[in-house]
């Protein structure tokens, strides 16, 4: 793949409705939540913009990109072969502004959970995650 090629690549991928996020939406919704969208709250917007909000329960679900976020699965540990340095300083700095997202969450009283794109594999696991995290589903939200 030439740069230009890599670099569009690159730039076309979302940072918002992946289809990741699609999936966890579609599960959430199933199971009887309901939620706001990147970190809506009011008239503002919550640390680190969670992708999937729950006002009522104070609970913010994050779903991360295992080789965006540098997660620890095969997916995830996998290094960029091409301008390595620029990618390592990248997924370091991610990973750091997400750790300041959850806890300045945590300090205003929510709780978060992330989901990683390779824990979409199995859908029973998925709604098992989801019920264990946000609790009995009630038409409260």
């Amino acid at each position: 793949m030439t740069s230009e090629q890599r670099r569009r690549l690159m730039s076309s991928i979302r940072s918002k409705d992946t289809k990741p996020e699609m999936l966890v939406r579609q599960r959430a919704h199933a199971l009887g939540y309901r939620f706001r969208l990147h970190g809506k709250y009011g008239a503002s917007s919550l640390p680190g913009k969670p992708d999937l909000v729950f006002a009522a329960r104070r609970k913010a679900i994050f779903v991360n990109g295992c080789f965006w976020h540098w997660h620890d699965c095969p997916i995830g540990s996998r290094e960029p072969k091409t301008n390595a340095e620029f990618w390592r300083a990248k997924r370091r700095a991610t990973i750091e502004r997400d750790a300041r997202a959850i806890d300045h969450l945590q300090l205003e009283g929510w709780s978060s959970l992330t989901v990683w794109e390779c824990q979409l594999v199995n859908k029973r696991q998925l709604d098992e995650l989801l019920i264990e995290f946000l609790g009995p589903r009630s038409s409260a939200g």
